[in-house]
């Protein structure tokens, strides 16, 4: 910090020396001879001041200006090896349109001549093939990277489905609107809808269309009746106050006509919002429904059971511990 601060070290008042501009002006000592910047009695500059003015590397000619001689010191060997880079450029293109003119000479002669041969010094553009190269390399960096990071070469990620890619006609219908595609239309295929999804089952209209066992599906969003079986008085989409195993109902019977290979989904269908304040459709067998949820409630409560005593076994310091501590205490 001192020689930042005073670089020309520490003098007295009003003696401040000045560095010599060239090396002729050096303080010269007893014998003539020019004193070395490190020796007492000179102007120091820097702490590497014997750098500049001992240049001892050879010099050759400035690119820049054919009349002046630069050093072949470190900092330059960067601009001169890229005027030398330069310059080679420039000798190749030269001797590259000799040979053109030589050829087009044979040409006009009706001499043979080879492929014409393309310019070394101009720059290639990326083409096509040198893309499609790029996008294949970077795509294999990514996919090992994914090996390596997680262990998979998708990232944890799961590939979309063909099906969701290709364009569907499946549209939005309203309650009204699907009512009419119950069956008793010839004319018109008949549809189904489980909790929001509609589903085209003109294949089994003998089934689902006017006098087959499950007509009363046609036509609207029934997936209450497909958890409790209540097919009478539970076809509504309100799947509010259902038990566990009737969700998982629900959940099956969704699951089923998703992966149908005989029905195919048309759409989904919008319903209005429910009350919540609204009470829950009645069971059609409340004894049933009853014995179910007292079921469910004695699995939870017997879960809960063993969890709280793996807990307790597993918990270091118990009742049992302490007491022991005490009595060897």
């Amino acid at each position: 910090m001192s020689w930042i601060l005073n670089p020309e070290g520490d003098r007295p008042a009003g003696k401040r020396q000045q560095r010599p501009a060239k090396l002729k002006d050096l303080p010269k000592g007893p014998d003539g001879k020019a004193l070395d910047p490190q020796t007492p009695g000179s102007a120091p500059g820097s702490p590497w001041a014997g750098f500049p003015l001992k240049d001892e590397y050879p010099q050759v000619e400035d690119p820049a200006d054919p009349n002046r001689m630069v050093s072949t010191k470190q900092a330059n060997r960067p601009f001169l090896a890229y005027a030398q880079y330069r310059a080679e450029r420039e000798k190749a293109h030269a001797d590259w349109l000799e040979r053109k003119k030589a050829r087009e000479a044979k040409l006009a002669r009706g001499e043979e001549v080879g492929p014409e041969e393309p310019d070394p010094t101009e720059e290639r553009e990326v083409g096509c093939v040198g893309l499609l190269k790029f996008v294949l390399y970077a795509t294999l960096f990514v996919v090992l990277a994914g090996k390596f990071f997680t262990g998979s070469f998708l990232w944890e990620m799961d590939l979309p489905s063909i099906s969701q890619l290709i364009p569907t006609n499946q549209r939005l219908f309203s309650e009204r609107t699907l009512a009419q595609f119950d069956g008793t239309d010839p004319e018109r295929p008949v549809y189904i809808a489980i909790d929001g999804d509609v589903y085209d089952v003109s294949s089994n209209r003998a089934t689902y269309g006017p006098g087959g066992s499950y007509h009363m599906m046609a036509g609207r969003d029934a997936a209450r009746a497909y958890g409790t079986g209540c097919f009478k008085t539970h076809l509504t989409h309100d799947l509010r106050g259902l038990s566990e195993s009737e969700m998982r109902g629900v959940e099956h019977w969704k699951k089923f006509f998703a992966e149908s290979k005989k029905y195919r989904k048309v759409g989904r269908v919008s319903h209005p919002p429910i009350d919540p304040a609204s009470p829950y459709p009645e069971h059609c067998d409340p004894k049933k429904a009853q014995a179910q949820a007292e079921r469910e409630r004695q699995a939870r409560e017997e879960k809960a059971k063993e969890k709280t005593g793996t807990d307790a076994h597993a918990k270091p310091g118990d009742g049992s511990a302490k007491d022991g501590k005490r009595g060897e205490l």
